[in-house]
């Protein structure tokens, strides 16, 4: 993961709602009105979250019919691990 990528992943999960959507994610992929009635913020706001979410490579969605789906994006959760484990090994 580059020094660029694992910026924008960290910079994303600095913010408690977004650790929080991914919490939710990992259970499985889910639409943007189902993540709002587990959180206690709107839909417009869970679409800014997932928007920063989806840049920063953490989540991606496909859609299906007429819904949009979010779950977790695997390459990058392992790179953003991959970034941790070289910085513990060098310590």
């Amino acid at each position: 993961m580059s020094n660029h990528s694992a910026e924008l992943a960290l910079d994303a999960l600095g913010d408690p709602m977004r650790r929080r959507i991914l919490e939710r994610l990992s259970a499985g992929a889910l639409p943007v009105g189902e993540l709002a009635e587990q959180l206690p913020i709107g839909r417009p706001a869970v679409s800014k979250h997932l928007r920063v979410l989806t840049g920063a490579g953490l989540v991606e969605h496909t859609t299906r019919g007429t819904r949009n789906l979010y779950a977790l994006a695997p390459e990058g959760q392992v790179g953003l691990q991959q970034w941790i484990v070289s910085l513990w090994d060098d310590a």
